[in-house]
């Protein structure tokens, strides 16, 4: 008998892990068909950074002393604009009553596709920063500590997105919900990746506020799937 269970428990480890694998493939193709919806939110960190000069000051010196806010700020806001869009089209299509009765628990769900979104945008905005930081006349130790804080950070915006796109997927035009709702727990995320920064023109290594981040991550993608999971049940039940 427990020989039986314990390849029953095989079987049904190897299909979940199935199952993970290729709701990664479809998600990954529908990402790769639908690239306006992560595209348009890399554009915005662009030109949000970019505009910035002309909107304050070319001295060197003052956009140094800035650059590192002005890049978390766009990434923010950038992955808070891709957010609206993370569960909506299940919802209205009803592929998010197949997830919700579909033997891969929704938490996974959740995880898989947050983690796609993170790819396709946070990994993106991260790969970005170095070049635009340059432009805003960064030096090489803090273009370095501001592409590892995003890479770190990133992460923790992308799930706590999660949260309030889940608990907006039945409003229509919830962009604002969302941000309502998740602005205030961006707040740590941001005030560590720009400390990171700064503590380079300080004199410091800035390591601390990495782990900080890293930290943060962590904690997000542990509780958020799980959080965002309740919320979409509790949507579809309305």
């Amino acid at each position: 008998m427990q020989q039986v269970g314990e390849k029953r428990s095989a079987v049904t480890d190897f299909s979940l892990l199935l199952a993970v694998k290729t709701l990664l493939q479809q998600e990954l193709v529908l990402a790769w068909r639908q690239r306006g919806g992560w595209l348009n939110p890399l554009f915005f960190f662009l030109l949000v950074v970019a505009m910035f000069p002309l909107g304050v000051s070319p001295k060197e010196a003052q956009l140094k002393l800035m650059a590192g806010g002005v890049i978390w700020v766009s990434a923010l806001l950038a992955t808070l604009l891709a957010a609206e869009n993370l569960f909506k089209q299940d919802y209205e299509d009803g592929s998010l009553e197949q997830l919700l009765v579909s033997p891969c628990p929704l938490f996974l769900v959740v995880l898989v596709k947050v983690f796609v979104h993170w790819l396709t945008t946070g990994f993106c905005l991260a790969l970005m920063a170095p070049f635009l930081g340059g432009m805003l006349y960064l030096e090489f130790d803090q273009i370095l500590l501001l592409l590892l804080s995003l890479l770190i950070g990133t992460p923790a915006l992308s799930f706590i997105s999660a949260i309030g796109a889940a608990l907006t997927v039945g409003i229509r035009r919830g962009g604002i919900l969302i941000a309502l709702i998740v602005l205030p727990l961006y707040v740590p995320v941001l005030i560590f990746g720009t400390a990171a920064v700064q503590t380079v023109e300080q004199g410091y290594d800035g390591f601390g506020q990495l782990a900080l981040l890293g930290a943060l991550s962590i904690m997000s993608i542990v509780l958020a799937p799980f959080a965002a999971a309740m919320a979409l049940r509790l949507q579809n039940d309305a």
